[in-house]
């Protein structure tokens, strides 16, 4: 089979550019198009080199359009807004279109799903398979306590993050929801501040901070009469999303028209 040809949404950015250097380490990959923001100051310049690595001959555009014509994918790490842009012409060409964008609101989750009846999308708020594994442990235990165990989780990255919680804790709690058998749009509790009374058995909380160069840690806490058990994620580099986002994509590139996640990648589902 032909190396799959992708294009890089967001190229410029920190994501992106983690997400060039592990398609140039990996066979069978190649960055045929990188994508920003129109406006952007990176724009014309070349993919390769803001990524670390020599020039690629490959140039930011802001015109997905134009750079979808000869791609087979595409790896979407940006803003809501930006993703929603982009959903409709990977519709239109066919792209499999990797979605780790968080902060996505329910309407453009919609959005994503209303395509997946003619386009393959994979998305997640996490590509990395530790967390994915995570997950599935969090689910797992969450079945298993009653609600004599009250489930917290706690994230914390760096002070640039623009999005709360983030996408990873809203993946663990919904992990726990799961388990439990809840809405956790109805469950959650995302702020405390001033007189609040007792806790609400059963519901999910969350807390965020932000701070320094952290890439992102995670802990689901199971707290009971007497006892706790805590699972924990801690990101050390982007590359772990990086090539969970590549993996996604080449393991997409033959399936049917839907909507997969990261537990269909990894067959954890």
């Amino acid at each position: 089979m032909s190396d799959m040809r992708l294009i890089v949404a967001g190229a410029g950015g920190r994501m992106g550019r983690a997400l060039i250097r592990a398609i140039s380490e990996t066979p069978g990959a190649v960055v045929t198009g990188a994508l920003e923001a129109p406006g952007s100051e990176l724009l014309g310049q070349d993919a390769g080199v803001l990524a670390g690595l020599p020039a690629s001959g490959v140039e930011l555009s802001c015109d997905l359009w134009s750079l979808s014509k000869d791609a087979d994918g595409i790896l979407d790490f940006t803003v809501p807004a930006a993703t929603i842009a982009n959903v409709a012409i990977a519709a239109q060409r066919g792209l499999v279109h990797v979605i780790g964008t968080t902060g996505l609101s329910a309407s453009d989750n919609a959005v994503i799903r209303s395509v997946t009846s003619q386009a393959i999308v994979v998305q997640s708020g996490n590509m990395s398979l530790g967390v994915n594994l995570l997950a599935a442990l969090v689910k797992q235990v969450a079945k298993s306590l009653d609600e004599d165990f009250d489930i917290e989780i706690i994230e914390m990255h760096h002070k640039a993050k623009i999005d709360a919680p983030s996408g990873t804790a809203y993946l663990l709690g919904q992990a726990a929801a799961e388990g439990r058998g809840i809405d956790l749009a109805q469950r959650s509790v995302r702020a405390r501040d001033g007189y609040t009374g007792p806790r609400n058995p059963g519901d999910i909380g969350f807390a965020t901070l932000r701070g320094g160069t952290v890439t992102g840690d995670h802990s689901v806490i199971f707290a009971g009469p007497y006892e706790r058990i805590e699972l924990a994620h801690k990101a050390e580099d982007r590359m772990i999303f990086a090539r969970g986002a590549l993996k996604a994509a080449m393991w997409a590139r033959d399936k049917k028209p839907g909507f997969y996640t990261m537990t269909d990648v990894l067959g954890i589902s």
